[in-house]
């Protein structure tokens, strides 16, 4: 069956234009001109990921993630006009896995669009079950535990940042390499989302973020998983 796409977006436009381009590419679609509505659309529907525009009427993009992943885990793709960096941050803060500034160009979105499929998947698996001290991550069930507890919160994309980390303990990686692995897609001013990755693994998974013990920074370069 192909795989079913939710778009998010309040011009009619917008909507129509992702359908078509979106349908000769084989995927299915499903629509909603705002966050409300797309909240009920995904019940229905279950995407396999989303397509969301941030400013909307009734309900914006920031508030459709907040209740959406609540109940549902679809990867989510921002779609932004919006430059500002820190908008890009809530987003990524809130739970979405990646972002395209609008205007952009149809085929990287389909390419980003294939990428975060993969990675939600689970087709990046270097071993079936990666443990490093005690951080163990399970590929097939998508499952990590954290000195034995389960942590279920993991988006897809910190999911897979985590298993690129783990699947070379010590080895540092620059952001750019980290972008390649996951999305195989960069654009400038894109690796920054790894920062923001890293931040809300940390959160999730380090007792104390601010001083972690499993993802380290690596100043002027990147991040490495602890070889403990």
């Amino acid at each position: 069956m192909p795989e079913t796409i939710l778009v998010v977006d309040d011009k009619a436009n917008v909507r129509t234009m992702l359908r078509e381009y979106l349908t000769e590419h084989g995927f299915q679609v499903v629509t909603a001109e705002n966050g409300r509505t797309a909240l009920f659309v995904a019940r229905e529907a279950h995407p396999d990921l989303i397509l969301l525009d941030i400013m909307m009427p009734e309900m914006d993009g920031y508030a459709f993630i907040r209740n959406y992943r609540k109940e549902g885990d679809a990867p989510i793709i921002l779609l932004t006009a919006r430059l500002e960096e820190t908008d890009k941050v809530l987003g990524l803060e809130l739970g979405a896995d990646d972002y395209v500034t609008k205007p952009f160009g149809m085929r990287e979105l389909v390419a980003r669009i294939r990428a975060v499929l993969r990675r939600a998947n689970g087709s990046v698996q270097p071993r079936d079950v990666l443990k490093v001290g005690d951080v163990s991550l399970n590929h097939d069930t998508r499952q990590v535990t954290v000195r034995n507890e389960a942590i279920s919160s993991l988006t897809p994309s910190e999911f897979d940042l985590l298993a690129t980390l783990m699947a070379s303990p010590g080895h540092v990686f620059t952001r750019i390499e980290l972008l390649e692995r996951l999305q195989g897609v960069v654009v400038d001013g894109a690796e920054k989302t790894i920062n923001v990755h890293v931040h809300n693994l940390r959160n999730k998974i380090e007792e104390d973020p601010a001083n972690p013990a499993y993802i380290e920074t690596v100043f002027g370069i990147g991040y490495r998983f602890a070889h403990r």
